[in-house]
């Protein structure tokens, strides 16, 4: 079934994809009209006028207002799948739904944000990305912010509940691993997902080593990210899914193969990692210019994240060791 296909069957069972513009490299994000009582969003797109103006026509073109959305549902906390939730609540009055433990960082998003990037950068200076490099980062991390939005969850999900419509019953389902608040809404009677970024078809869901909702106590270990999404994906892989709508790009039809490839792409990885090591111990950050040569300052912790969490692998299966040297961590094989 191609991606056209798909998305008719989702169509035809009252879920619409509406492929909204970004500011960022990944290109557009699709929020989902799920025609239903109530009527339902899946996601918003960042706060910007440009994707508000699409959003407004998308929603015209079914026979819809913003002013007629009912309910908001919000997959997790990244600014291209929640930016104009405020201005869409303000506009509608509709509920909020999102994972309990997000409905905290979703009320004071700004506060939210930052701290994140607190952490990113103890992270980054730890795992050895240079001063500067990480001070560039931060500017662009403070001007994204205005991307974002905080709303109150007047609806909060917890794992393993249904989030009942007219017409279906989703279940919540958490998938940490992209973020930490990753949700997917799996509609059991008809094998389909709406999963956020929990499952791409085109590339792989980066896991950023991300603060917990909960915060982060000072003696806590660093959070397992990838480990955490390969549980995720192990999880996922067991469901009988006919189609998975996604957060970016086409829908994925055969969740089980593309899962596999997955898994296999972080064998590879793991395994080019643990061959830099052979002459003595290294930090993430020199894997990371030994891998990509260069390190673009606006990837920066994408690379870093890769990293650690290719490093989490190789440490959990025996084959290297993370150590702190002074200032920094480096890591060897064993």
């Amino acid at each position: 079934m191609s991606g056209d296909q798909a998305l008719r069957v989702a169509a035809e069972a009252g879920i619409h994809c509406l492929a909204l513009p970004t500011p960022f490299l990944v290109g557009r994000v699709n929020a989902y009209l799920i025609e239903d009582d109530p009527l339902t969003l899946v996601d918003t797109g960042p706060n910007s006028g440009s994707t508000l103006d699409e959003l407004d026509v998308g929603l015209r073109a079914l026979g819809h207002t913003i002013a007629d959305l009912e309910l908001i549902v919000i997959t997790h906390q990244h600014i291209d799948h929640l930016g104009l939730l405020e201005i869409l609540v303000r506009r509608s009055g509709a509920e909020v739904a999102a994972l309990d433990r997000l409905a905290p960082y979703l009320r004071d998003f700004g506060a939210g944000a930052a701290a994140d990037d607190r952490f990113a950068s103890a992270i980054m200076a730890q795992h050895g990305v240079p001063a500067d490099v990480i001070t560039a980062l931060n500017s662009v991390g403070a001007s994204f912010r205005a991307y974002g939005s905080s709303a109150e969850v007047t609806r909060p999900l917890r794992d393993g509940d249904d989030l009942e419509l007219g017409g279906r019953r989703l279940r919540v389902l958490h998938r940490p691993g992209h973020s930490p608040s990753d949700t997917v809404l799996w509609d059991q009677e008809r094998n389909m997902m709406l999963a956020g970024d929990h499952l791409l078809a085109h590339i792989s869901s980066n896991p950023l080593i991300t603060r917990p909702l909960e915060g982060a106590a000072p003696d806590a270990e660093r959070p397992h990210a990838l480990l955490d999404y390969i549980a995720s994906l192990r999880a996922t892989r067991e469901l009988p899914l006919e189609l998975v709508l996604t957060g970016h790009g086409t829908p994925v039809t055969d969740h089980v193969a593309l899962i596999d490839e997955r898994l296999r792409l972080h064998d590879r990885r793991a395994a080019k990692l643990r061959s830099m090591l052979a002459d003595g111990p290294l930090t993430a950050y020199e894997m990371a210019l030994r891998m990509w040569s260069n390190v673009a300052v606006t990837q920066a912790y994408l690379t870093i994240s890769e990293i650690l969490g290719h490093m989490d692998l190789l440490v959990a299966r025996g084959q290297a060791i993370e150590r702190r040297d002074g200032a920094v961590t480096r890591f060897a094989a064993l």
